[in-house]
């Protein structure tokens, strides 16, 4: 399935139904006063989070606009016109929503099942039974239903990872996924072999697992959109753990410590959030010779930045058992704080987030 983490859609919502003029006429009582009834409600669009999904790929249709049912008219004898039927667009979990016109967030879909009204469906007009009056006993006037809304929406997909691998192209990423997961990534001797983030499931021990994700190659610029730039750094957010594998291989971009401070750099200028995540530094591919004696030489610069080293070869499997030990630790640690801060929030329940006005 190909893989597609943002779309531009255009969603309408179904108008509401025109209330009724009309009057009751039946035998012994010709004049029995008005009886029209009110419009139906149009329907709404709403998002909701499937966490079957992983891609946006159902939604690209450039040319489609996606409606809501409009409410029926209102009849006589006071019948109430039936409302429109709401529009559920199903979205992975991470999806956030922003309306284009207003420039503006509406929400974001992180729980499963949690929905979204993202165009709200018009009011039904009322009926002249709703305008009688001890002065106006007659009345023949109705209203309209309120027309729905047309909004476009930007849907940007930022995966839910536990752990992403982040890094310099041809870093071993790939190489490293499809060691500890099922995942098969495209592996290739030449920069951007990964063009979309991939997705693995690590075992750890005999029941324990979490999700591993291969993020496409960082270069310098890529918060201002250079290389996959922005694509990249959205899905960057949403992990838990940070994992900078280091090229130490003779081909390697920049030096070791360089190759750090430009990565650490591009995360911080996207987001300062992001220096605040559990991070590890994994310097790769030291199976070679020269990155043997690369790691020896800067060792020391790398533990001074602070967070754990853990050197492996992907290739050879060397220190990879020992690496994932090494995140699991920090994405369980991660879980409960998670866990904790999300405790006694009253809003976790609601089963449709309201829009701000």
């Amino acid at each position: 399935m190909k893989f597609v983490d943002e779309v531009e859609i255009q969603v309408q919502s179904g108008d509401g139904g025109n209330g009724c003029v009309s009057f009751r006429r039946v035998r012994r009582n010709p004049k029995g006063g008005p009886n029209g009834g009110n419009g139906g409600r149009g329907g709404d669009v709403v998002l909701c989070a499937d966490g079957h999904l992983t891609t946006l790929l159902e939604l690209r249709f450039p040319q489609a606009v996606f409606r809501a049912g409009r409410g029926t008219h209102g009849g006589g004898n006071e019948r109430t016109g039936a409302a429109g039927e709401d529009l559920m667009l199903r979205v992975p979990l991470g999806t956030r929503v922003i309306d284009l016109e207003r420039e503006l967030e509406i929400g974001s879909l992180e729980r499963e099942g949690q929905t979204l009204v993202v165009a709200r469906g018009g009011l039904g007009g009322k009926g002249n039974t709703a305008f009688k009056s001890s002065t106006r006993r007659a009345p023949i006037l109705a209203q309209a239903g309120k027309p729905g809304e047309a909004k476009r929406l930007r849907l940007e997909l930022r995966l839910l990872a536990d752990a992403g691998l982040v890094g310099f192209p041809n870093a071993g990423k790939s190489t490293l996924l499809a060691r500890v997961s099922a995942a098969r990534p495209l592996i290739a001797d030449y920069p951007f072999s990964t063009k979309a983030p991939m997705l693995g499931v690590v075992s750890v021990g005999e029941y324990e697992t979490f999700v591993l994700a291969d993020l496409p190659g960082l270069i310098e610029g890529a918060h201002q959109g250079a290389g996959l730039g922005l694509q990249f750094l959205r899905h960057v957010e949403r992990a838990r753990v940070l994992v900078h594998l280091i090229d130490l291989g003779p081909f390697a971009p920049a030096p070791p410590l360089e190759s750090y401070r430009m990565m650490h750099a591009e995360l911080s200028a996207y987001d300062p959030e992001l220096e605040r995540k559990p991070t590890l530094v994994v310097p790769t591919k030291i199976d070679l010779p020269e990155a043997r004696a690369a790691l020896e030489a800067c060792r020391a610069d790398l533990e001074a930045l602070g967070h754990p080293i853990v050197p492996i070869s992907a290739a050879t499997g060397e220190g990879v058992e020992l690496l994932m030990r090494r995140v699991w630790a920090l994405v369980r640690e991660a879980r409960a704080a998670d866990r904790d801060t999300r405790f006694g929030d009253a809003s976790a329940g609601e089963e449709r987030a309201e829009e701000p006005s």
